[in-house]
């Protein structure tokens, strides 16, 4: 997509809605991956307003367990989110891994969502919409809140009242169902006591195949107690599932309640640790340095909180200082090629405007040049940095260097081999593997008669003598030969180094580096081949793996078509990864989810690995399970 180049790589697709996909991605100039949540406006329709609230919301909106939202991006077609990635997928994956979670377990959670759900009512919001599918879990394994497009803020505050009927109907309020006003936070409220019964239970406190009868017996507020329910965390859901919503536990009395201090000792605390207005020095400088301003300017500009790249680049290099990375922008290049769990990175010679588009340096005449450094004169300290020495004046370059077929004189100097190899591919090629953006010398070149990397020949000849002339002649004669080479060659070009400091580094490093360039390019030239599928992936025992006793990858990835093809349901195989789908009678896609068979590295077993991708948790929860049984897992 035009509109993100430069600046994320998107990868593949991990989840979709009516009206939206969510894509990972990662951002370039930190290496950080990212959710872009793309949504189209025509397919939203009236639901358009809906988005601009939950953009705003988003916005306003910083707390530890709410998904933070780093960059919008607005065109004439499209609404694309940039949010936080949260590797651990949704809480009801975890839910079902387990069937039900342990009283301590869920207190660890359910105290998560009563922070993040009293900070929303705190500046005046209402979700709307908790459920298990809009809860993410992280890498630490702490919960994210998402999906906004229900909430509202109320005008006069959380104490005036809503009339809009929205939401899952399962998780849905008596009085919202019922058509009446209702307060926010009150059905923000019994969401909770459905969301904790579901986490305590393993299943829905209120489920039917009937809209009809699931009303009625949410209106009614009769649900089964199961018999491992503790007192106490029967007391609570009685609390929070009252019919009448004036008899509702708190926001309040919720974060002070004895079951969510017990093993804590502390009440659940709503106040966000995520804060604004301290800006980090470190993650400041580089930006600044990056950008090419003051401190003082980027720190006013990230202040401005814009959601542009800014923002997002600002709030990635937090995150890698947070998890003790270092703070540090990289390349673009090794990004583009990102499909083995590369960091992505940046063209350090690129400048980058403050949207996030790269600005290339405009060509400079050669007469303006300055000349390179010396490798001798490089320090230790500035190893690995780009370096120039600008001279006082600037030289000229001859008009045109004549060839010569005479024997070299003493005053001529050698030219290195790493040059000679840089020019041959730049005068043929033109290779990549100099920097994009940095515009390509012209230079006449003069060669004598004997010279291997003569200009009349083909790149692919002149690769292949050299290379044999490296590979055959032994290794202790290699330095000699090279040097006997190179004595044939010779260029009259200004800031030439001395031939006393040239056959030093014809030494080792320099035979090293010879036969890098080689490699290098050969494989620049040489097409690449698609990657083949050989065997399973390798991924964690995660809560969304299902290990098997088995050893055969093949063996299970046929008993799990086999058991689709049985109960009739749609499927479509990439490699060891399943894609199924249910559809309705007129063919429209009601469930999606993902069955992959991976390989488990420490128990050395093969192992399921299940992903919702669209429709009811619920469906999904079952259906699982029963392909997982009849293929006898």
């Amino acid at each position: 997509m035009s509109v993100l180049s430069g600046m994320y790589q998107l990868a593949e697709t991990i989840g979709s809605g009516g009206f939206a996909k969510v894509k990972k991605a990662y951002h370039l100039l930190t290496g950080e991956k990212v959710a872009i949540k793309i949504m189209d406006k025509k397919a939203l329709g009236d639901d358009l307003p809906r988005v601009k609230v939950e953009i705003e919301a988003m916005k306003q909106l910083c707390h530890q367990h709410i998904c933070k939202l780093y960059q919008v991006i607005e065109t004439e077609t499209k609404y694309y989110m940039v949010l936080e990635y949260c590797p651990g997928g949704e809480l009801f994956d975890y839910i079902v891994s387990k069937d039900r979670l342990h009283e301590d377990e869920a207190r660890v959670f359910f105290r998560q969502i009563v922070s993040a759900v009293g900070y929303i009512h705190q500046n005046g919001y209402a979700h709307r919409d908790l459920k298990p599918e809009n809860l993410l879990l992280d890498e630490d394994q702490n919960l994210k809140l998402i999906d906004f497009g229900l909430c509202a803020k109320p005008k006069g505050g959380m104490d005036n009242h809503l009339y809009t009927c929205c939401g899952s109907p399962a998780y849905a309020a008596p009085e919202l169902i019922s058509g009446k006003e209702y307060l926010g936070r009150e059905t923000d409220l019994w969401s909770m006591g459905v969301l904790l019964y579901a986490l305590l239970c393993g299943f829905l406190p209120f489920d039917d195949d009937s809209i009809a009868y699931l009303y009625r017996k949410i209106q009614i507020g009769r649900y089964e107690i199961p018999r491992w329910l503790s007192k106490e965390s029967v007391q609570l859901l009685d609390a929070m599932l009252q019919v009448d919503p004036k008899k509702r536990v708190t926001i309040r009395e919720l974060c002070h309640h004895p079951w969510l201090q017990r093993s804590y000792g502390v009440s659940v605390d709503p106040e966000t640790k995520c804060r604004k207005d301290i800006i980090d020095d470190d993650c400041v400088n580089e930006l600044a340095v990056n950008y090419g301003i003051s401190k003082r300017e980027m720190i006013r500009q990230i202040k401005e909180w814009k959601c542009d790249y800014l923002t997002a680049t600002y709030q990635l290099l937090l995150v890698k200082k947070q998890r003790g990375d270092p703070v540090r922008l990289i390349q673009q290049s090794r990004a583009l090629s990102d499909q083995n769990g590369q960091t992505p990175s940046r063209p350090r010679s690129c400048s980058v405007d403050l949207e996030g588009r790269y600005i290339l340096p405009p060509p400079r005449p050669l007469a303006d040049k300055p000349s390179r450094r010396p490798v001798s004169s490089y320090n230790n300290a500035d190893e690995g940095k780009e370096n120039f020495a600008v001279p006082s004046t600037p030289f000229k370059t001859p008009a045109k260097v004549k060839r010569s077929r005479s024997p070299p004189s003493s005053t001529q100097k050698p030219q290195p081999i790493s040059d000679i190899l840089a020019r041959s591919t730049e005068d043929g090629l033109n290779v990549a593997s100099r920097n994009a953006c940095t515009p390509a010398r012209q230079v006449n070149v003069g060669y004598s008669a004997t010279n291997t990397l003569s200009p009349s020949r083909s790149v692919d000849s002149q690769l292949n003598n050299l290379t044999n002339m490296v590979l055959q002649t032994p290794v202790s004669n290699k330095a000699q030969s090279i040097d006997s080479h190179l004595d044939s060659s010779h260029i009259d070009t200004p800031g030439s180094m001395p031939n006393t400091l040239q056959r030093q580094q014809r030494k080792g490093p320099r035979f090293g580096s010879l036969e890098k360039g080689i490699d290098k390019m050969k494989n620049m030239f040489t097409p690449r081949k698609k990657s083949v599928v050989d065997g399973p992936r390798k991924v964690k025992a995660v809560h969304n793996v299902t290990n098997t006793s088995e050893y055969s990858a093949d063996h299970i990835l046929d008993r799990l078509k086999s058991s689709l093809c049985d109960k009739k349901i749609s499927f479509k195989q990439n490699g060891y990864e399943l894609r199924c789908f249910v559809t309705d009678d007129w063919g429209k896609i009601q469930l999606a989810f993902d069955l992959e068979v991976c390989q488990v590295p420490r128990v050395e077993l093969i192992g399921v690995r299940r992903k919702r991708v669209k429709g009811d948790i619920w469906h999904y929860k079952r259906l699982c399970e029963d392909i997982l049984v009849s293929a006898n897992l």
